[in-house]
């Protein structure tokens, strides 16, 4: 590199697509900068020319370059260009291929954030990588409207540039060609622990498989003890399917008996079985029970003392009777709509009736896409349930959607957490 300025900055979506002359004639235009990582700045190692169909593709060092212009117009002389044919191979790290418009993980905010454009920095004939910037500005450029990010960056000093150091930041995989085109970044391992679990299982939940299983691996044990408790079934499902048996049962060492049986009654019993056989012999018997109790139907534990009107009945009715049916109720603070075959049509917060008009009838102020269990439902099924929506109580119907029962979720919790 013999004539950049000692310090020049640069962005990636200035230089993309700028033309590549050498020795004075156009030749192509710059497709990607390829890059080698390292703990605080990455180097550019190569550029990638693209040029005319017929022409391959050239990879030219760094150090060949004899210029780079702010809006990506570079200058080469002095070297044959047939040397320096040829494609980044699996290892090398492309700016624009890998990088650009990808998810990167940002620890301050606990959010996913999008790489929107990479600044760099050329320091003593050397380019290094120095930012991520997932700023409004960076997407106004990334869209093409330059001008207009240059002129909100002029006159809105409050914005925020929500750029991220690259020293806080590194590539998930180990191998780049395996994740070609759909790399994801994650600010360095040692500000995992700095994330609260609930905000980690959001994070996670974003993610697809390799990158979810990338940062779960990082994790301590109590860390992703936790962090497994606070993900939705489905990705619980899928990172225990993914840890050995004795990952597995090192976490569960780090549960209640209660929250292990809820993770582990997704998974076949042969593998359960494995787990457990790592696990403390008393909390093994325990988290059994529980996994026994989790397939039991939910029906054996539903009450029959609960409140129901008719579709017809006026909010006043409701209110001069409320009193004395809910004397011997267990569940007092839904109102269950059935007509006279005893199907369950709606239900009514008691809140709702109290805010109604008193001539108000119960079929215009009822909920009637009402969440409802089966007889045939288990215990899981009802704890996944309580969870979902936070209901205080559900219904449980049997054929024809006649009203069976109610489970309050004091009596599912109960189940769950003080069994044994």
């Amino acid at each position: 590199m013999s004539d950049t300025p000692s310090a020049d900055a640069y962005l990636l979506s200035d230089l993309i697509g700028g033309k590549v002359r050498l020795n004075g004639k156009a030749i192509g235009k710059l497709a990607d900068i390829i890059i080698t990582d390292a703990a605080k700045a990455a180097e550019v190692t190569h550029l990638l020319i693209h040029r005319p169909y017929g022409y391959k593709s050239l990879m030219v060092p760094w150090e060949k370059v004899e210029h780079l212009a702010p809006n990506g117009q570079v200058t080469l002389s002095g070297i044959e260009a047939t040397r320096y044919e040829g494609e980044p191979h699996e290892g090398q790290v492309c700016l624009r291929d890998h990088l650009l418009d990808k998810k990167v993980l940002d620890c301050d905010d606990d959010e996913v954030e999008v790489v929107y454009d990479i600044k760099l920095m050329a320091n003593n004939r050397r380019l290094f990588v120095t930012d991520v910037d997932c700023s409004r500005a960076g997407f106004l450029r990334r869209i093409g409207l330059k001008r207009l990010s240059n002129f909100i960056r002029a006159v809105a000093a409050k914005i925020n540039e929500d750029t991220i150091p690259w020293s806080y930041v590194q590539q998930l995989p180990s191998n780049m060609g395996s994740f070609k085109g759909n790399v994801k970044l994650n600010l360095l391992k040692d500000k995992l622990p700095e994330i609260h679990p609930v905000d980690l299982a959001d994070i996670l939940e974003e993610l697809d498989h390799e990158h979810r299983m990338a940062i779960f691996n990082e994790l301590d044990t109590e860390h992703a003890s936790d962090t497994l408790e606070e993900v939705e079934p489905r990705v619980q499902r899928e990172l225990v399917s993914s840890l050995s048996i004795e990952r597995t049962a090192e976490l569960v060492n780090e549960m209640t008996p209660a929250q292990a049986a809820d993770i582990l009654a997704a998974l076949p019993a042969s593998e359960v079985d494995d787990i457990l056989e790592h696990v403390d012999a008393p909390e093994a018997a325990k988290i059994h029970a529980l996994i026994d109790r989790h397939e039991e139907q939910i029906a054996n534990y539903a009450t029959s003392h609960y409140i129901t009107f008719s579709p017809e009945t006026s909010v006043g009715e409701v209110m001069g009777k409320y009193r004395d049916v809910a004397r011997d109720a267990d569940v007092v603070m839904y109102v269950y709509v059935i007509d006279g075959k005893g199907v369950l049509v709606g239900v009514v917060d008691i809140k709702e009736i109290l805010l109604a008009n008193l001539h108000d009838k119960l079929c215009d102020i009822m909920t009637t896409n009402t969440v409802a269990l089966e007889e045939s439902s288990t215990v899981a099924e009802a704890s996944q349930l309580f969870a979902r929506y936070g209901f205080r109580a559900i219904p449980i119907i049997g054929e024809g959607e006649v009203l069976k029962g109610v489970i309050p979720y004091r009596d599912v919790m109960q189940l769950s957490h003080h069994f044994v």
